[in-house]
C-alpha cells in the first residue's frame, strides 16, 4: 500500500525534465557504444559516447534558428536535465560526431532497428514482407565555396571546335530581339538523400547522402552492400528504380523487389527460360546484358487500376502469388506514397529544406543528425501510440516537435499527472476531419504537369534471342 502513494507521490512531483531522461534513456545507453575507439586525449570520453549521442539529438530538436545558439541552448537543457553536458561548445560537438561519426552512426542504427520490433513486430511486416520503400529528395545548403566544389557537378572541360570564319564573319547584323525577363540562375549547391523507409511502421530505416548529382539508384545498391537487410525484405520503388543491373543487384542478394515499370522499361515474353510461364511471366534482358552473357531476370507483371482509372504496372521477382498477391502488391505499392510524405515532413515541418552548415563536412553530420533525431522522435512517439491503440492512425510530426520543445524550454518545471510525455505522444495524431474544400490553390502557374508513366514496352522473344539463349546457357529455367 505504501509502494502505491510512493508511486502516485513521485508522479505528482515529476518534473518534464524527468520524462526526458526517461524517453533518452529508452533509446541510448553506455553498453551499445562501448566498441567505439575514442582517443585518449578527448575530454568527454569519461562522460560516454552516448552522452555525446544525446546531446546531438536536443542540438537537433531546438527551435533556435542558428546551429550555434541551438547548440548553446542544447547545453544548457542537457546540463539542468542531466546534471551536465558532455561538450561545452558548437565547435567540440561537431568535431566529436564528424570524427566517430563513422563508428557511431551503425550502432545508433542497429539500436533503433531492435526497438522498432520491439515496439510492433506484427505492424514490421506487411505478410511475411519486410516492405521498405525507397526514393530520394534534394535539399539545398549555404551558396560557399566549398559546398559549390563538393556538391555541385563539375563543368565539363571539353571544347568545341569552332567553325572557320568566312568572309562575311565581321558584318554587322541586325539586333534581335530577347527576352528581357528570362535571367536564368545556375542552381545553387544541393545534397542528395536516398532514404530507404519502413512501410509498415512508417519510420525511417537507413539513408545514403552524396551532391546533388547523385544516382539514387546507385546509392541503393551502395546500401545493398554495407547494410544488412532481414530475410524476405522487399524493396518498393517508383518508376525511376528501373534497370537490369539495379534489379539484378537486389536479386543476387537473394531480396525482393515491387518497382513500378512504365514507357521507360522495355521487357520480353514468351522467352523460354522459365519453365513455368504464365501470362504475368515476362522478362528483362537487354541487349547489354547479352552480350554480357548475363542470364535473362525473369519477372512478374502486375496491373492494377487506381481510384482516377489510371492504369499502374508493376513487376516483382517475386514469382509465387501466394507469398505475393496482386491485392497486397496493390496495397504495399498505395503505402509507398508514405514515403513522400516523410521527406515533406522532414523538409517542411521539420524545416530542413535548407541545411545551414557552410561547409561539406559539418552540412552532412547537420543532415545525419537531424534524420536520427527526427526518427527517434517518431519512434518514441509510435512506441506510445501502439502501447493505447492499433497503429492505424498517423502520427502527427507538428505536434510531437511542439510536445518536445514544450518540455525542453521548461524542463525543471513539475508537469501535471496527466501531461505526461508518454501521454502527450500518444495524442499526437493527425486531424481526422474530411476537407470540404480543395487542396490545390486556385492560381498557381508555376505547377509542372508530370507526364504519365505510360504502358512498358512487352514484346515476344524473336528467334535470335531464343537461340542466343541457348548458346550462353543450359535450356533450364534459372
Amino acid at each position: 500500500m505504501s509502494s502505491r502513494k510512493n508511486d502516485k507521490k513521485s508522479e505528482q512531483d515529476a518534473t518534464n525534465g524527468d520524462d526526458l531522461r526517461r524517453a533518452t534513456d529508452w533509446v541510448l545507453n553506455d553498453e551499445m557504444f562501448a566498441d567505439v575507439e575514442v582517443h585518449g586525449n578527448a575530454r568527454w570520453k569519461n562522460a560516454g559516447v552516448a552522452s555525446v549521442v544525446r546531446l546531438a539529438m536536443f542540438w537537433m530538436w531546438s527551435p533556435e534558428s542558428s546551429l550555434v545558439e541551438a547548440a548553446s541552448d542544447s547545453i544548457k537543457t542537457v546540463t539542468k536535465v542531466f546534471g551536465s553536458a558532455a561538450v561545452r561548445s558548437y565547435q567540440r560537438l561537431t568535431n566529436a560526431l564528424q570524427r566517430y561519426g563513422d563508428q557511431i552512426k551503425p550502432k545508433l542504427t542497429s539500436r533503433l532497428h531492435e526497438l522498432m520490433e520491439q515496439s510492433d513486430e506484427a505492424a514490421l511486416r506487411t505478410g511475411i514482407w519486410l516492405a521498405l520503400a525507397i526514393d530520394g529528395s534534394r535539399l539545398n545548403v549555404p551558396r560557399t565555396y566549398r559546398n559549390e566544389q563538393q556538391f555541385c557537378k563539375k563543368k565539363s572541360k571539353s571544347k568545341k571546335k569552332g567553325k572557320k570564319r568566312g568572309r562575311h564573319a565581321n558584318r554587322k547584323h541586325a539586333p534581335t530581339h530577347k527576352k528581357k525577363h528570362y535571367d536564368p540562375q545556375p542552381v545553387g549547391p544541393q545534397m542528395w538523400l536516398t532514404l530507404i523507409w519502413s512501410i509498415g511502421q512508417q519510420l525511417p530505416w537507413c539513408w545514403k547522402t552524396g551532391p546533388s548529382y547523385s544516382s539514387e539508384r546507385h546509392h541503393v545498391m551502395e546500401m545493398l552492400e554495407t547494410e544488412e537487410f532481414p530475410e524476405n525484405t522487399l524493396f518498393c520503388g517508383d518508376a525511376g528504380f528501373v534497370g537490369y543491373d539495379f534489379w539484378r543487384a537486389i536479386h543476387d542478394r537473394e531480396h525482393k523487389f515491387l518497382v513500378r515499370v512504365g514507357g521507360n522499361v522495355r521487357l520480353l515474353k514468351k522467352l523460354g527460360w522459365y519453365a513455368h510461364e504464365r501470362d504475368g511471366t515476362v522478362y528483362c534482358w537487354p541487349d547489354s546484358a547479352m552480350k554480357k552473357k548475363q542470364p535473362p531476370l525473369v519477372l512478374r507483371l502486375i496491373h492494377f487500376r487506381t481510384a482516377r482509372n489510371d492504369n499502374i504496372y508493376l513487376v516483382t521477382n517475386v514469382l509465387n502469388q501466394r507469398l505475393l498477391s496482386g491485392s497486397l502488391a496493390q496495397r504495399i505499392y498505395r503505402q509507398r506514397w508514405g514515403i513522400e510524405v516523410q521527406f515533406r515532413s522532414f523538409k517542411q515541418t521539420f524545416e530542413r529544406t535548407k541545411l545551414r552548415c557552410r561547409t561539406p563536412e559539418q552540412a552532412t553530420v547537420e543532415l545525419d543528425w537531424s534524420l536520427f533525431s527526427l526518427w527517434i522522435l517518431q519512434l518514441l512517439a509510435y512506441k506510445e501510440q501502439t502501447s493505447l491503440r492499433e497503429p492505424t492512425e498517423k502520427t502527427s510530426i507538428a505536434a510531437i516537435l511542439r510536445i518536445i520543445r514544450q518540455m525542453m524550454r521548461h524542463a525543471m518545471e513539475p508537469r501535471p499527472a496527466k501531461e505526461s510525455l508518454a501521454r502527450q505522444l500518444a495524442d499526437a495524431l493527425v486531424d481526422t476531419y474530411k476537407r470540404t474544400s480543395k487542396k490545390k490553390s486556385r492560381n498557381y502557374p508555376r505547377r509542372k504537369e508530370e507526364p504519365a508513366t505510360g504502358k512498358p514496352i512487352i514484346l515476344p522473344a524473336t528467334q535470335e534471342h531464343k537461340e542466343k539463349l541457348k548458346i550462353g546457357f543450359a535450356a533450364t529455367a534459372a
